[in-house]
Order: C-alpha cells, then sequence, then structure tokens
C-alpha cells in the first residue's frame, strides 16, 4: 500500500482503529493510512445511561460514543495513536442507528424513503501522550421513493442489518440515494478529509513535542 502524501506519517507508526467496521478499514486502506484493528467492544451498553441522557443532541451523542470507543482501546496499547468512530442518522431530529431486526430495518427504510436526512460521523483521535482531538461531519442524503416490495427485498440481502440508518450508499444501497450534499466517504462511515485534518494536527503536535 503507498502511503498518503497528505499526512506526514512516522516511519513504523501504526493508527489504532477501535470498530470492527469493514467500511472503516477500507476507506483506511484508500487513504494510504497504516492501521490495524481493535475493536473497543460494547461501549453503547456500559455507559447507556450517560449515552441516553444526550441522545437527543445528534452531534454530541456521536461525538461521545467515538470518544468512549478510542477511550475503551487506549487503555489497552499504552502510547499508541487511536481512533474512535461513529456513525449515526438523523431523520427529523430523531437519531436512527442499526436497526435490531429486519422489522425495524423496514420500517427505517419506509421513513426514509422519499426524504432528506442527515448522516453524523464523529472521530476521536487520541494520541496516547494525554493528548486528543475530536470533530465530526454532516452530509445531506436524499433518497428516492421507495415501495414497500423493494424495501422487503433490499432488507433480505442482509446489507442494512449492521448499518446506522439500515442502509449502506457503497452497496445495493446506492440505487436508493438520489442525491448526496456534503462528504460522501462520511455517508460510509469515515469522513476522511476532516481524519486527515485530524491526524496532520495530531502528528505535528507529536513532532513539535518530540
Amino acid at each position: 500500500m503507498t502511503g498518503s502524501p497528505f499526512v506526514r506519517w512516522p516511519d513504523g507508526a501504526t493508527l489504532v482503529l477501535a470498530s470492527r467496521s469493514p467500511r472503516r478499514a477500507d476507506l483506511l486502506r484508500t487513504a494510504g493510512i497504516p492501521f490495524e484493528v481493535r475493536p473497543a467492544g460494547d461501549v453503547e451498553g456500559e455507559h447507556a445511561a450517560r449515552l441516553a441522557a444526550i441522545h437527543d443532541q445528534p452531534d454530541r451523542y456521536a461525538e461521545e460514543l467515538a470518544r468512549l470507543k478510542a477511550e475503551a482501546v487506549s487503555v489497552l496499547v499504552p502510547g499508541r495513536l487511536v481512533l474512535g468512530a461513529d456513525t449515526i442518522v438523523v431523520l427529523a431530529g430523531e437519531v436512527l442507528e442499526k436497526p435490531l431486526d429486519e422489522a425495524e430495518a423496514r420500517d427505517m427504510l419506509a421513513r426514509l424513503s422519499g426524504r432528506r436526512h442527515t448522516v453524523i460521523s464523529a472521530i476521536y483521535l487520541s494520541d496516547g501522550r494525554g493528548r486528543s482531538w475530536q470533530g465530526h461531519e454532516s452530509t445531506e442524503v436524499e433518497f428516492l421513493p421507495l415501495d414497500p416490495g423493494a424495501i422487503a427485498r433490499y432488507v433480505q440481502t442482509g446489507e442494512p442489518m449492521d448499518k446506522a440508518g439500515a442502509y449502506g450508499i457503497q452497496g445495493f444501497g446506492a440505487l436508493m440515494v438520489r442525491g448526496v450534499t456534503g462528504c460522501y466517504f462520511n455517508v460510509m462511515g469515515l469522513p476522511l478529509a476532516l481524519l486527515g485534518q485530524a491526524l496532520r494536527d495530531v502528528l505535528a503536535t507529536q513532532e513539535e513535542t518530540s
């Protein structure tokens, strides 16, 4: 893999991705970022009360989830650069996460049909030296009208079941999308331009203090 020309990466260093998402891993490879995967575990369950208190604040909610994931893994890999990330879909102010079952996936897609919604992906970088970088990106997505039969067939493919809002823009779900305003990669789960900015800032700070 050719390293990114936009990030001056230290020799021998590797980013730790606190996520089991194959889409985030694919995007890091595309961007030329060396990484390894170390899933964070069930931070949603462990911090359910704290997260429930901010569930009606989508930006803050996504950022808190990204932070919790990064910090959960940081304690396991001291001194390493760790990336936490989280993606949510927001429809008319309501947060839509991964569907619990096929019935909920069908319901989510029926609600998204023919409408605009917002995808928010938050990132949190912990540099392993007591410093961090946090931010989020928002993208507007408009769906075509969807008939119930198409929704049912799509859900049967299994693609919606591990994705916020019950769809994947990079897969079969691409045929549902009328348009995207903002970062496309953000809808896939990792805003690459924002991540590049974060990495440049964090790595530059490391150089200054080393």
